[in-house]
């Protein structure tokens, strides 16, 4: 399935159904009087959370959505039937703008959650209900309210407990790999991945997700490289994986480079716990090692890891550290459920 972030739909929820005008006609009832029923409501267009997708890629084959209109009122004083519901399935992360897509209408971050984007138009009155002590048989009735329309943009951000940062080429998704069952695409070459990537990583004592984001380049908040598309997918991280290729001609040089892009871009990312891990520690030798490692942590506050997702070098480390910021950022939650015990009663 391919991946999709983001995609513009037009919404449109269904008219009212017209009011009757309508008389009885019965034998041996001398004064029948009006009977005409109401018209029946429009359907509403709603967005609904739901579990199993990841992607929106369903909207790229079809923008428009449209709610049935409501039946129209009958005789006998029969009310019109409601339209059906028009139901905009989304994934996890999901958030919905305004056509100028800066107006956020709402932020679908659990399953189930729901949120009316056009009410459907009310059903016209009949006859039946203008009836009066002055006017008993009223030939009028009221037409069904018009639906509501608009455009709208869906914009999707991966929900993740951790996310991959660095320049292109610097290991994130040959890290992924080695330590989740997610299976990206990897070469020689950068700009490999097109697409964020999501595994589970099983480690710590901690289940946590972990993402993988295309490689920034300098300029990337500006739109350079595969630019900031992506960034929005960091921005629910809790703790970022910042990897330095070692094997780079300044790996000092090429994290300040992402840092610079992360502050740019703005909405915390520059201020999220950062843990920094020189990659491809196996391509270096011993001096190699110590030199690399001397110079980002010149930059860096703290001691990098030296990692090698081949070998497997330093990666239970990262996991641990990673597992660790995750719990810490999960108990100082406001929003955290917390979990059940483990010899808590079931039914």
């Amino acid at each position: 399935m391919k991946f999709l972030d983001q995609a513009k739909v037009y919404v449109r929820s269904g008219d009212g159904g017209a009011g009757a005008v309508s008389f009885r006609r019965e034998k041996f009832i001398e004064f029948g009087g009006p009977d005409g029923g109401d018209g029946g409501r429009g359907g509403d267009v709603w967005a609904e959370c739901v579990d199993g997708l990841n992607t929106l890629i369903d909207y790229r084959y079809q923008q428009h959505f449209k709610a049935k209109k409501g039946g129209h009122g009958m005789g006998k004083d029969r009310t019109g039937a409601g339209g059906a519901d028009a139901v905009l399935h989304v994934p996890v992360g999901t958030q919905i703008f305004e056509e100028d897509n800066e107006t956020l209408v709402a932020d679908l971050t659990e399953v189930g959650q729901r949120v009316l984007l056009a009410r459907g138009g009310n059903g016209g009155f009949g006859n039946t209900r203008f009836k009066s002590a002055t006017n008993r048989a009223p030939r009028r009735a009221n037409p069904g309210a018009p639906g509501e329309e608009r455009w709208l943009w869906l914009r999707l951000k991966l929900i993740a407990d951790a996310g991959l940062v660095g320049l292109p080429n610097s290991g994130k998704s040959t890290f992924l790999a080695a330590v989740s069952a997610a299976r990206p695409k990897i070469a020689d070459y950068p700009f490999t991945t097109l697409h964020p990537n999501l595994g589970v990583v099983v480690g710590g004592g901690h289940d946590f997700v972990l993402a993988d984001i295309p490689g920034l380049i300098k300029g990337a908040h500006e739109g350079a490289g595969i630019g900031d598309r992506f960034l929005g997918h960091v921005e629910r991280c809790r703790v970022l994986l910042h990897l330095v290729d070692g094997t780079g001609d300044d790996p000092a040089g090429a994290w300040r480079t992402v840092r610079e892009e992360l502050a740019a871009y703005g909405h915390g990312l520059a201020d999220k716990p950062e843990i920094v891990a020189i990659t491809k520690a196996d391509s270096l030798s011993s001096e190699e090692r110590q030199r690399v490692s001397d110079a980002v942590s010149k930059a860096v506050p703290g001691r990098p890891v030296l990692v090698s997702a081949v070998s497997g070098e330093g990666v239970a480390t990262v996991v641990e550290l990673l597992a660790r910021e995750v719990a810490r950022a999960r108990s100082a939650d406001p929003n955290r459920v917390p979990a059940e015990p483990d010899d808590a009663w079931r039914p």
